[in-house]
């Protein structure tokens, strides 16, 4: 359920908007997407003219970028902890924003890159002018433990939502996330109270994350057609 519009040159503007963020010595989360791949090449250009700074993946695609565009990796494990280092910041894009709440996991990443996002020291999102939106309106993807497709589906349409498995796109059956997960796009419609539906989502037996990151933004870097726009929630 990856998102498509807006353009490519506001994606990049954005991009390197939240990387030139980035100061020397920092841990950077690394996120996933169109819009983030473009911070990290910025990055990557950067530590080519003399930046140190190290990163951590979201998702095996944002592992694969980062090694190519030189950027030191790593693991979670070796900087979130006692006496670790911690992640100073992190660049990840959106599929929705709302003030500063977000729609996220239109690349199945979204359960990683929750534990990167929340346990980073600044949030910048980056975002083009077409996942702007009053409210939160997009289906939220639900990464579930295959074993709990069933119940979860019943919990989702409780909650008012219609649960959809993502389906693979150029393979048979559906998508499998990184962790080996299923997911569901869930539509609620128009979303009034994102943190309730977000609690509730979270409480099911079976989630194992979801796509809602309500309040964890620190600033929003949007690329329009010809220049760049820092909103703090």
């Amino acid at each position: 359920m990856k998102t498509s519009g807006g353009s490519d040159a506001a994606k990049r503007r954005a991009g390197e908007s939240a990387a030139d963020a980035v100061a020397d010595g920092e841990v950077v989360g690394l996120g996933t997407g169109s819009t983030a791949a473009h911070a990290i090449r910025e990055i990557g250009d950067r530590i080519d003219a003399g930046l140190d700074v190290r990163g951590v993946a979201t998702s095996f695609a944002s592992r694969e970028l980062a090694l190519d565009a030189g950027i030191p990796l790593l693991d979670l494990d070796e900087v979130v902890g006692p006496d670790a280092p911690g992640i100073d910041v992190a660049v990840d894009g959106a599929d929705r924003v709302a003030g500063g709440d977000l729609i996220k996991g239109g690349g199945a990443a979204h359960a990683r890159e929750k534990i990167v996002d929340a346990a980073a020291d600044r949030f910048l999102v980056v975002a083009d002018p077409s996942k702007l939106s009053a409210t939160l309106d997009r289906p939220v993807p639900v990464e579930l433990l295959p074993a709990a497709r069933s119940p979860v589906a019943a919990a989702v349409r409780e909650l008012g939502g219609d649960p959809v498995l993502r389906r693979a796109k150029r393979k048979d059956g559906p998508v499998v996330t990184d962790n080996g997960n299923l997911v569901l796009d869930c539509d609620f419609g128009e979303i009034d109270d994102p943190e309730r539906l977000a609690t509730a989502l979270s409480t099911s037996p079976g989630v194992v994350e979801h796509g809602l990151f309500v309040d964890l933004a620190d600033e929003i870097h949007i690329g329009t057609a010809d220049g760049i726009r820092i909103e703090r929630p």
